[in-house]
């Protein structure tokens, strides 16, 4: 079937133009947003000829084609008349598909993402001077535990500051404006108004006396307000007075309905959110959060713990957490205890790694990405381990109704989040589920067991012989390298969190860690495709490998930004020459994982794969031998 067939079936398949909101396209997929992505068959779309899968991520339907994308997205605008990259700004257009809850989960997330390195910096430093304080190390009347107190609140103080700013860029509308109106909300003047408890009247409107400092809901809400008062008063004023009307009358309007109307309505659906937990904590607190715990894996999976970040945010400022974060406790430590009994049962060395690694990450800082898509979720059984042993500890806690005095991701090190001296009791039960979910989901994952990938071994009939390291090396020409084009931490293709490349839809491969900006090519060969918004470069060898390198996930999104391009396609190259550079801090900023994968596109032309044993590389050690 032809690429105009296919393209032309796909089409139909998600719905034609009433349904396609936006097309876009990476490297590897074309990338709707869909007014009703329940309209569309997933198993009619992965039978076209030329689909390779399809995924749900981030709002968008993405539908995986490789190589060819972009001659199958250039036939599907054919097709209709719906907004794409060609007929639109660089910036993608606001999720408008899916129900409330997702719409609402995809805003939270896309707002409160970039926000996490701060958050988790203070929070953690929070969480030492509960550790430090309670010990009697240091004094809470103290100047050091005053100063130190600032750094700790301050990511959770200036909230509306900062997700001011990331909504703003969500709705396309003035940082700077949205800014200003968030300094009004906590400016130190009605700080003191509220704190006077007195009735308070702007121009004989009643003004709703409500602490905004470290809030969520209400700044999102005048974000969200602020871009159809922006856009009125775009068209109502007058050309050659703009620049001095537009920010005056928007910051006076926006202003008065931040207080007077807005601000006091978030704040009522915050009470209202915060009530409702209460609630279910009063009368049902072991059923909400064993089933919390439990399904915490599958929350993480889809992003949607950040739809609850108002809630277990005011664990940092004032309101314990008696339910997502004491939920987190229990599923991040069992999916460091799940990895740790995978990592010493497996029989294969390079599943070991990848174990070992995530077991770490996920005991010590929280972070479960790794043991989730990298192991439980991947073997399935370690995966319904983690979850049974999470919702058992999830009963205990809501008996003993475990509070988190302190927003930290839950972990090992972060235990004193639980430590309070008015209830002593609280990190002593925080330490027994710890202790209780490692062993029992280490138990239940070695009783379970797991399908392990185990190299069979070759026997005399065998046509084929298991590569190692060893006669990988002594492959002689029939073996073709690739060198690392980047420094970094060398890591097992399945544990990248995409599930395009996890499940090696594309090809097999490896990814790194990149700890340097600048990428290099990994063999001789030909520059087959730079993509346009430079996150990827697809290459050729001399001998016949061909190579995608895609520079972080999803970062297609970024358009280009932070992107530097040194080569153009059809170009030659050599091994060790400069393809293109990355600003990887400005990308972690901007919310990206900026994990980069190695993808063997025409895998099926070779025998194997293998990854190179090393975990630490640079672009003169070798990440893939090719066979």
């Amino acid at each position: 079937m032809s690429t105009k067939d296919s393209a032309k079936q796909i089409y139909d398949a998600v719905g034609g133009e009433k349904n396609i909101n936006y097309l876009t396209h990476c490297v590897t997929r074309l990338r709707f947003r869909l007014n009703d992505e329940g309209q569309v068959d997933d198993a009619k779309v992965k039978a076209i000829p030329g689909v390779m899968g399809i995924n749900h991520q981030n709002g968008q339907y993405q539908v995986i084609i490789g190589n060819a994308v972009s001659d199958y997205y250039a036939e599907v605008i054919k097709q209709g008349n719906f907004p794409t990259d060609d007929s639109t700004t660089d910036a993608a257009p606001v999720q408008k598909s899916g129900n409330l809850f997702d719409q609402f989960a995809n805003f939270i997330s896309a707002c409160m993402s970039p926000l996490i390195p701060a958050l988790i910096g203070g929070g953690m430093i929070k969480v030492v001077l509960i550790l430090l304080t309670t010990l009697g190390w240091m004094s809470t009347k103290g100047q050091n535990y005053t100063i130190l107190s600032a750094f700790g609140d301050a990511p959770f103080y200036f909230l509306p500051i900062v997700l001011a700013i990331t909504a703003s860029k969500y709705h396309k509308v003035n940082s700077i404006l949205g800014v200003t109106i968030a300094g009004i909300m906590i400016h130190p003047n009605f700080t003191a108004l509220v704190t006077a408890a007195k009735p308070v009247h702007l121009m004989g409107l009643p003004v709703t006396l409500a602490t905004y400092s470290s809030s969520v809901i209400p700044i999102l809400l005048v974000i969200w307000a602020m871009k159809y008062i922006e856009q009125a008063i775009d068209k109502l004023c007058p050309a050659n007075l703009k620049s001095i009307l537009k920010p005056t009358v928007e910051i006076f309007v926006m202003g008065v309905l931040a207080l007077v109307v807005i601000g006091p309505i978030g704040t009522y659906c915050g009470d209202g959110l915060s009530w409702l937990v209460l609630f279910i904590q009063k009368y049902a607190s072991w059923v909400a959060v064993a089933l919390m715990a439990a399904f915490m894996p599958l929350i993480v999976m889809t992003g949607m713990h950040w739809a609850f970040a108002p809630i277990f945010l005011a664990a940092s400022v004032a309101t314990p957490d008696s339910l997502i974060l004491p939920a987190m406790l229990a599923a991040n430590v069992a999916q460091g205890a799940a990895c740790l009994a995978v990592a010493l049962k497996t029989k294969n060395k390079t599943t070991r790694q990848v174990a070992s690694a995530a077991s770490i990450s996920a005991f010590l800082a929280g972070v479960t990405e790794p043991a989730l898509y990298g192991v439980t979720l991947k073997y399935r059984k370690p995966l319904y381990a983690v979850m049974i042993s999470s919702g058992l500890c999830g009963l205990f806690m809501g008996i003993v109704h475990l509070k988190a005095f302190a927003f930290a991701v839950p972990a090992l090190l972060a235990l004193p989040q639980f430590a309070n001296n008015a209830m002593p009791q609280n990190i002593i039960n925080a330490i027994i589920v710890a202790v209780a979910s490692t062993i029992l989901t280490f138990i239940l994952t070695w009783v379970f067991g797991f399908d392990d990938d185990v190299p069979a071994t070759a026997t005399a009939n065998d046509a084929k012989v298991t590569p190692t390291m060893t006669n990988v090396d002594a492959g002689g020409k029939s073996t073709k390298k690739v060198y690392a084009p980047v420094k970094g931490e060398l890591i097992n293709i399945e544990s990248v969190g995409d599930p395009t490349f996890a499940q090696k839809m594309m090809g097999d491969g490896a990814a790194i860690l990149p700890e340097d900006t600048h990428f290099y090519a990994p063999f001789d060969g030909t520059v087959e495709t730079v993509f346009p918004t430079k996150h990827a470069i697809g290459l050729k060898s001399d001998d016949g490998v061909e190579l995608l390198i895609h520079v972080g996930l999803d970062t297609v999104e970024l358009k280009g930004q932070h992107f530097t391009n040194h080569v153009e396609q059809g170009q030659k190259v050599k091994q060790g020459d400069l393809l293109l550079e990355a600003d990887l801090d400005a990308i972690k900023q901007a919310g990206y994982d900026t994990t980069t994968v190695l993808v063997v596109t025409n895998t099926k032309d070779f025998v194997d794969v293998v990854q190179n044993e090393a975990t630490t590389v640079d672009n003169n050690t070798v990440a893939l031998y090719v066979i």
